[in-house]
Order: C-alpha cells, then structure tokens, then sequence
C-alpha cells in the first residue's frame, strides 16, 4: 500500500474543492481510488490540515467505548464515526463492535503484540531406579514388580531362542519372498 504525504493529500483535496469538482474527476486526474479521496475529503472538513497528516494511536477501552455508544445513540455510520474522532481507519470501529459484542467491555483493551514467551521447560520426573523410591512401596507391590520382571525376562529369553532356531542351516535356499 503506498503511502501519501500529506502536502499531496491536501493538493488532492483542494483540486476537489467544496465539491465544485466530482470524485470522478479528482479520481481520474490523480489516479486514486474513489472511496479514498472520499475518506480525505471528510477527514479534511472535520478536523483541517491535520486531519491530512499520518497519525498513530493507540486507543484505549474507555475510548473505544465511548466511540460504538456515540455512534449508536446517534445512528451515525462506521465512516462518520471514524470522521468525527478522527479515526484515520473506519474498518477500525467495526473491529470493535464486533469485539465488544463477543465479549464487552473486557474485550477492547489493548492486547499484548508479539510472540508469546516460551513455556518452560518441565522438570523431568524423578528416576525410578532410585532405591529410595523402592522403600516408600509396600511388600506386595514389591512381589508383584519382582513377578513382572521376572515373566519378562522368561519371555525374552524364549523369543532369543526361538530366533535363533529360525537362522539355523538347514541346507536349503531362504526363500526370497
């Protein structure tokens, strides 16, 4: 999006005159969009020069709030709204209508910009194998542990022979299936 000096924006405004000119023309003569020019028109008869100039702000819930009341006690549009308190965006108070709708007033405070901080890392858990660990169990949890490993161990053993049973020569050709 290209951005316009202000110098520009009020040579544009006074070739438009008090609508001694159309859009149509100043459009055509400048090569802008329509509702652009219509933006800078409105701006400039509300607040003068520095209605022209850039400008950045940050608003407030209060403010915000205040702004959606105005323009729903007085049935103004999104574009006289942002006009009359000199919003230079009028997608602006549609954002926050939608947002104080969703979720009130709480909704329209200024949120934190940027990436959020990193988690930390969790604490790995204690070992298992601490031998502490062993003396807070009770004797049949200990039996049951021991049975465990035990039939696992019995198992693996099993299937370590079973294994190499299967590589044993047997004079024929392994198959290539």
């Amino acid at each position: 999006m290209t951005k316009y000096s202000a110098s520009f924006k009020q040579s544009v405004v006074e070739f438009y005159g008090d609508g001694e000119r159309s859009y149509q023309e100043v459009v055509a003569r400048f090569g802008l969009d329509y509702s652009m020019v219509r933006r800078w028109v409105a701006s400039h008869a509300a607040h003068g020069l520095a209605g022209l100039s850039r400008k950045s702000h940050h608003y407030d819930a209060t403010f915000k709030l205040s702004v959606l009341e105005r323009m729903w006690k007085d049935g103004l549009s999104r574009r006289q709204t942002a006009a009359l308190f000199d919003i230079r965006n009028a997608a602006f108070v549609s954002v926050w209508e939608r947002q104080y709708e969703g979720g009130g007033i709480s909704a329209l405070s200024p949120r934190r910009k940027g990436r959020p901080p990193r988690m930390k890392t969790p604490e790995p858990p204690p070992k298992s194998n601490d031998p502490s660990a062993d003396s807070a169990k009770s004797r049949e949890d200990l039996l049951a542990e021991l049975a465990y490993l035990r039939m696992e161990n019995a198992y693996l053993k099993k299937l370590e022979a079973l294994t190499q049973g299967r590589h044993a020569p047997s004079g024929r050709k392994p198959s290539k299936r």
